[in-house]
């Protein structure tokens, strides 16, 4: 809709010179005041002088002052390739950054690229603290994500603040979109932190979104984020040519001001880094843009996008590139999964016992991995002392020391080689010499200096000998030999052959204890033959009867 005939002429006759002067003025703050006196000379023309009210409606005198700003910038583009803040139609605006603004924060930024600004927070955690999302997709968590802010005193007002608006929303996601290519995936364990970066906009003047991708980057640096690239953005405008001219009469310009954001036909925010773009959005006031004029539009991105990341490498101080004293540490110790329920403990009593005592944050199991998550090294430290015994395997030919003797029984002693794991030294590994009872040499309490551990059986009974680490003990490990269901098997197959009643003779004993022998009947097939089956009589211990390796008629 056009304003009424005349108007636009009375306009540019009462003010199109103030608003061409208003037009040069470089900071925006002044610019606004001079425009501000512009829009009051142009009303007090517009006054009837005997009513004292404005002879056209104030829509169309709010149209009239619009177009008048818009040619007077056109004229100067145009003619002298200048804009109102004195730079080239190719220059980006003087960029300032500072790396570690904030000390307490895991990672922070301040930058700066002409009159607008933010300040960049990164925020390191765990699991827990990713972004739950509940949608029509199903939902799920979001392990890297970006919250902007833009609070009203960043351009000189006074309003309400409360919740995110749609703009706020919308400048967020696209910052974040750049981003996300950049790291590292959370769900392939390249970095094991949820990332989440916080742009607090502190002053604005045009592109307050690609300032938010360039500091958030900086801030993720600072916190010890492993980038694959530095990413910066750029926003592109565009001045058309009169009706009926070229393509290669159309404007472009690098690093728009919110006011050529305005007055313009496009708004095209390009982020990306050396390489490639990672995310754009554009914003067009017209039916459409040309194909030739992307084109120009993304060469001249792709310059502007260089040049501010040459600027963002001159950050003065620069990121810390590790991690922050103040950033919780994590920590991924592997398991073997048949003993996630013994680190659980029952009713989650030893995990909840380790992540108490430790003063961690989070403690995770998840595919024979568990995962720590602290505030400081040195509860990182703690919590994985406390979780080794819980993690190790027994190993057959590994010496355990200082284990404690849990039980006493008439065949052995039970002793506790690591945090829930026994072992059984039998009596005839206690001691060099042969003895009578276990009772003889240790009992519930003690602590034995060293045993080693001689067997594991298929059960994962864990056999120990205390014999094998004394001067003159017999340090053999009992080879791996066939599973325990090869055994039975072959063991069923044997016994199959055998009838009660049935004797034998010349049968060779294999094993001794006191309260027999067991005797080799046939290829897998061993039978226990009782001490009160050696004589009619009373008999005492089997070893004072048979030896290992004797043939019984």
């Amino acid at each position: 809709m056009l304003p009424p005939e005349g108007l636009l002429d009375e306009a540019r006759e009462a003010a199109g010179d103030m608003y061409s002067a208003a037009m040069r003025v470089p900071k925006k703050q002044e610019r606004g005041m001079a425009l501000g006196e512009a829009n009051a000379a142009l009303r007090a023309a517009l006054t009837d002088s005997e009513t004292g009210e404005s002879r056209y409606k104030e829509s169309d005198v709010q149209q009239a002052i619009k177009q008048v700003t818009t040619e007077a910038m056109r004229r100067m583009l145009r003619e002298e390739g200048l804009r109102s803040d004195g730079r080239g139609l190719d220059d980006v605006r003087p960029i300032r950054a500072e790396a570690s603004f904030l000390p307490r924060t895991h990672g922070s930024a301040l930058f700066t690229r002409g009159e607008t600004q933010t300040m960049a927070v990164c925020t390191l955690g765990g699991k827990r603290d990713s972004q739950l999302l509940d949608d029509l997709d199903g939902g799920g968590n979001k392990h890297f994500y970006l919250q902007y802010s833009f609070p009203p005193s960043s351009v000189g007002e006074v309003g309400r603040t409360g919740a995110p608006g749609r703009r706020e929303i919308g400048h967020g996601a696209l910052a974040e979109k750049a981003l996300r290519p950049a790291l590292p995936t959370f769900e392939s364990g390249d970095w094991g932190y949820v990332t989440r970066v916080e742009s607090n906009i502190t002053e604005s003047n045009g592109s307050s979104s690609m300032a938010s991708v360039c500091g958030g980057c900086l801030a993720m640096e600072d916190a010890g984020v492993p980038l694959r690239a530095r990413v910066a953005g750029v926003a592109m405008g565009l001045v058309l040519p009169e009706e009926g001219g070229a393509d290669e009469d159309a404007i472009i310009l690098t690093d728009i001001l919110g006011s050529e954001d305005a007055l313009g036909e496009m708004d095209f925010k390009i982020a990306g880094s050396e390489e490639g773009v990672t995310a754009f959005q554009m914003d067009i006031k017209v039916e459409g843009i040309t194909i030739g004029i992307m084109r120009r539009a993304l060469e001249k991105a792709k310059h502007g996008r260089t040049h501010i990341l040459g600027e963002m490498a001159k950050c003065n101080p620069p990121p810390r590139g590790e991690l922050a004293e103040s950033a919780p540490r994590i920590v991924k110790v592997p398991y073997p999964q048949e003993l996630r329920a013994k680190i659980i403990g029952k009713g989650g009593e030893t995990i909840q016992r380790i992540i108490a005592e430790a003063g961690v944050t989070e403690m995770s199991l998840d595919d024979g991995v568990c995962t720590i998550i602290a505030p400081d090294g040195t509860s990182v430290d703690k919590a994985v002392a406390l979780l080794k015994p819980f993690t190790e395997v027994p190993e057959v030919g590994k010496v355990y020391e200082n284990v404690m003797v849990k039980k006493v029984t008439p065949f052995g002693a039970f002793v506790e080689i690591v945090q829930g794991q026994d072992g059984l030294i039998h009596i005839s590994d206690v001691a060099v010499e042969r003895i009578d009872k276990v009772e003889d040499v240790l009992k519930e309490g003690d602590v034995v200096s060293a045993v080693m551990c001689v067997m594991i059986t298929e059960k994962g009974q864990v056999r120990l000998s205390r014999k094998a680490c004394l001067p003159g003990g017999d340090k053999t490990v009992a080879p791996a030999g066939p599973s325990h269901k090869e055994l039975k098997a072959a063991a069923e197959k044997a016994a199959a052959t055998i009838e009660i009643g049935q004797e034998f003779s010349g049968v060779k004993v294999v094993a001794v204890m006191p309260y027999g022998c067991f005797v080799s009947l046939s290829d897998g097939v061993d039978g226990l033959l009782h001490v009160s089956q050696f004589s009619e009589g009373r008999n005492g211990d089997a070893r004072d009867y048979v030896q290992e390796g004797q043939t019984v008629d």
